[in-house]
C-alpha cells in the first residue's frame, strides 16, 4: 500500500475526529456525572499542540517508517516479515512502548511536571483527552520515532496505529456508560473509559495503576491494572489541586511552577 503524507496526515486526523464526535454521542446518552468541562482551556491547548506538533513533526512518524523500510533498518525489516505480521506487531509494540512511556511520565520528575497537566482536569470528558502540555508530546517523540525504527514497523501499520490509538485516547476519556456485560467482556482486552477513569483518580493509589491506551494487557502483565466500572463513582482530577478550570496561559506556563508534587 503506498500512501502520501496528505493521506497519512487526513487518516490521522479523521479517526480521533471521528471518535471525538461518537464520544460526544455517547455522554449525551449515557451520561457518567454531571460535569463542566473546561472546553476553552481544553480547545486551546489542543490548538497550540496541533500548530506546533504539525510544523515540527507532521507525518513524521510515517516518514520514518519509510526511510527504515528502504533502508532495511530494524527488526521485521531484516526479518522480512509479512505485512500482516508486521501490522500485527507494530500496534502491540507501539502500545507496549506508550504503556512503558506513560509510566516514566508518572515516575521521572521533569516528565511528571509536563503530565500532570492532562491530569489537573477534573472534569473528566472526552475534551481531556485533548489536554496535553505541548512539552510533553515533543519529549515523547523522539522515544517513539526510536520505537518505529528499531522495530522496523511498516508505514501502513504506523498509521493504523496511530488511528487506533488515537481512537482509544478520546473514547477512553469519555464521561459514559457502558453496558455492564459489555463492558466486562472489552475490559479483559481493551482499555474502557472505566479502567482509565480510575488511573484520572483524585487519589494518588490510584493514579499509578491503569497506564494502558489501547490495551489492557501491559497493565496486567506489569500488575498495575486496577478493575472497575462504570458503576464506581469518585473524584477525578490531580490529588491536591483545588478543582476547576484553568487558563490556557497557566496550563503552559505549569511546568515551571512547583504545583502538586508526587508523594
Amino acid at each position: 500500500m503506498t500512501l502520501g503524507e496528505a493521506e497519512v496526515q487526513l487518516a490521522r486526523g479523521l479517526a480521533p475526529l471521528a471518535a471525538f464526535a461518537l464520544g460526544l454521542v455517547l455522554e449525551h446518552m449515557a451520561p457518567h456525572a454531571a460535569l463542566r468541562p473546561a472546553w476553552r482551556a481544553n480547545l486551546g491547548l489542543f490548538a497550540v499542540d496541533s500548530v506546533l506538533m504539525a510544523v515540527v513533526c507532521g507525518a513524521c512518524g510515517f516518514a520514518t517508517a519509510t526511510w527504515a523500510a528502504d533502508a532495511g533498518v530494524g527488526l521485521l525489516n531484516a526479518l522480512g516479515a509479512p505485512v500482516g505480521a508486521g501490522i500485527v506487531a507494530t500496534i502491540l509494540a507501539l502500545d507496549a512502548v506508550s504503556y512503558g512511556w506513560h509510566r516514566a511520565n508518572h515516575r521521572v520528575g521533569v516528565l511528571w511536571r509536563f503530565h500532570r497537566v492532562h491530569h489537573a482536569d477534573a472534569d473528566y470528558h472526552v475534551s481531556t483527552a485533548l489536554r496535553f502540555h505541548p512539552g510533553e508530546l515533543l519529549l515523547a517523540l523522539p522515544v517513539r520515532l526510536a520505537a518505529v525504527i528499531l522495530l522496523g514497523a511498516p508505514p501502513v501499520a504506523v498509521v493504523l496505529f496511530e488511528a487506533l490509538f488515537g481512537i482509544a485516547n478520546v473514547l477512553e476519556h469519555g464521561n459514559f456508560d457502558v453496558p455492564s456485560r459489555l463492558e466486562r467482556g472489552v475490559s479483559r482486552v481493551l482499555v474502557t473509559p472505566a479502567l482509565h477513569r480510575r488511573h484520572h483518580s483524585a487519589a494518588w493509589s490510584d493514579l499509578d495503576t491503569n497506564f494502558g491506551t489501547i490495551f489492557c494487557v501491559w497493565d496486567r502483565l506489569a500488575r498495575t491494572f486496577r478493575a472497575d466500572t462504570s458503576a464506581a463513582r469518585f473524584a477525578t482530577g490531580l490529588p491536591g489541586a483545588v478543582p476547576g478550570a484553568r487558563s490556557l496561559g497557566a496550563m503552559l506556563l505549569a511546568p515551571l511552577r512547583r504545583g502538586v508534587r508526587r508523594p
